[in-house]
């Protein structure tokens, strides 16, 4: 979809989540020695966002809420019909799944969280242009592979 497609909200969460998808790298670097290899082009995203198959997702409302949002479905403007699968349902190479914020990141496997959303134990949430489901605080410390506090 070119620019001129997306709302404004639609190009200031991408924006958001890039420059979070930086601060993450760097992260990972530095804490646990994880290099990502981030594709750039539209061409090379489609086989997933690193050649790592590590996805990274920003929750700008986990300190408020005390949940944490995956996402199943998306589209870029509210007045496309259809969702497309994306997040932990978007056919790619991600096999890991990082979502947080600037103080906490929790780093899951994505057949985890498949097997959570499956499980309709957790209540699901829909806005404009997501769908998803919410983990509480409790299972994300739970059932994360780490937790990295920053």
């Amino acid at each position: 979809m070119g620019q001129s497609g997306m709302t404004e909200y639609y190009k200031e969460c991408l924006e958001k989540g890039l420059e979070f998808q930086d601060f993450v790298t760097d992260i990972l670097l530095n804490e646990i020695s994880i290099s990502l290899s981030t594709y750039s082009s539209k061409k090379y995203q489609l086989k997933g966002e690193n050649k790592q198959g590590v996805e990274i997702k920003f929750d700008d409302k986990y300190n408020d809420t005390g949940n944490i949002y995956i996402e199943i479905s998306e589209k870029s403007n509210p007045s496309n019909y259809n969702y497309v699968s994306s997040g932990i349902y978007r056919n790619d190479n991600t096999w890991l799944y990082i979502i947080g914020n600037y103080s906490i990141l929790f780093i899951f496997g994505k057949s985890i969280l498949k097997g959570m959303h499956k499980s309709k134990k957790y209540r699901e949430v829909e806005i404009s242009t997501s769908k998803g489901f919410l983990i509480p605080k409790i299972d994300a410390e739970k059932y994360a592979i780490k937790i990295i506090y920053i």
